[in-house]
């Protein structure tokens, strides 16, 4: 089977997803008029903490997902389901190139939960 006609499993978005950090400052930051500054004493966070978040160098932890929820209103587990998201496509990713061993293995149902 080659690279090109492995299908994305179940659960991994097909397109590449918006980083969370990225979406809190498109969709929050900006229109708000919140400056990386304000927004860290609104979270009660390290500027360099929502810097590196909102440049996607860093994971939107349970911590931060929560502080988010406060703050603005949305629920952590969306904030939490935009990184798995994120954590999902790029594992998929990284598998999806490795040798094709780890692409090849036989298909096995998922088991009921």
């Amino acid at each position: 089977m080659s690279r090109d006609t492995v299908t994305v499993p179940a659960g991994v978005p097909i397109r590449h997803p918006t980083h969370p950090g990225r979406f809190l400052d498109r969709h929050y930051l900006r229109p708000m008029a919140l400056s990386q500054t304000r927004a860290a004493q609104l979270l009660g966070v390290s500027r360099r903490r929502v810097n590196e978040l909102t440049q996607g160098q860093r994971a939107m932890s349970a911590d931060t997902a929560i502080r988010c929820a406060v703050a603005f209103g949305v629920r952590a587990d969306f904030w939490l389901a935009l990184q798995a998201n994120w954590d999902s496509f790029h594992a998929w990713r990284a598998l999806r190139h490795s040798p094709d061993v780890a692409t090849n293995a036989p298909h096995r149902p998922a088991l009921p939960l």
